[in-house]
């Protein structure tokens, strides 16, 4: 079945507006692994009958990798691109499933004229789930995974329970790393760090995090962020290739729902 997904521009010929426009970020729409992610999160709107929009090839970089590698200049070039775009189509909700954007666009934007309600897809699943529009089925029951939290979703803008919400809901069992919630460790790629060369002499601040992954003997690693997914997957083939599997949660619902 075929992903239902339109842009903004051709919700405005219509002569509507969705309730909420899907921020893909610049992971979701270019890196492979990261558009499984995507897919995942369109089914899931799909099956909720969620209307939509996407800005398609009006949607440029947040600016997150620019702010964070100290450009401010182009930041705010990028952001005041993207504001008059997200103004021209009267856009008030935003979905994202890239922690990194989120709290661009939710804390950053506001500064420069971009005021916004800004949503990690955990929250928005949840809120779903919570208006009856989305029903998961427990079938996952049994399963037993961890949780990492992106630090730009968690320490840095407190959302620690709707990720783990969703785990439960869909049966999983929670096995908590020895650092979670508000003491997690990053993954190793905020900050810009994701396009940096490793440093000669330390242990990549990745393979460290995957470690204490592999440490609760689980066979499956939960993320809510693309950049995350990366970091974790690649931990994973140099330490236990083939054992475990880095999921985003919006791929574990999929998986569950059997979309």
């Amino acid at each position: 079945m075929g992903l239902e997904v339109k842009t903004m521009s051709e919700w405005l010929g219509e002569g509507k507006e969705p309730e909420i426009l899907f921020w893909v970020g610049s992971a979701g729409s270019f890196d492979d692994r990261a558009k499984k992610i995507t897919r995942a999160f369109v089914k899931i709107m799909n099956k909720a009958n969620v209307s939509f929009g996407v800005l398609g090839i009006e949607e440029s970089a947040s600016g997150d990798v620019a702010k964070r590698a100290g450009n401010e200049f182009l930041f705010q070039m990028q952001a005041l691109m993207n504001i008059e775009v997200l103004n021209s189509y009267n856009v008030k909700r935003i979905v994202t499933t890239c922690p990194h954007d989120f709290n661009t666009l939710k804390n950053e934007y506001k500064g420069l004229g971009g005021i916004y309600e800004v949503f990690h897809h955990t929250e928005f699943i949840y809120e779903l789930i919570n208006s009856k529009r989305l029903c998961l089925s427990n079938s996952l029951k049994g399963e037993k995974i961890t949780y990492h939290d992106p630090c730009y979703l968690g320490r840095g803008n407190d959302i620690f329970d709707s990720p783990r919400q969703l785990l439960k809901k869909i049966g999983l069992e929670l096995v908590e790393m020895s650092r979670s919630k508000r003491t997690s460790f990053c993954c190793g790629a905020g900050g810009a760090q994701m396009f940096k060369e490793p440093e000669r002499g330390r242990e990549d601040i990745n393979i460290n995090r995957t470690k204490e992954a592999l440490d609760t003997k689980v066979k499956m690693i939960a993320t809510g962020c693309p950049f995350c997914n990366t970091m974790m997957t690649d931990g994973v083939k140099l330490l236990a290739e083939g054992q475990v599997k880095v999921l985003d949660i919006a791929e574990l619902i999929v998986k569950s729902e059997k979309l």
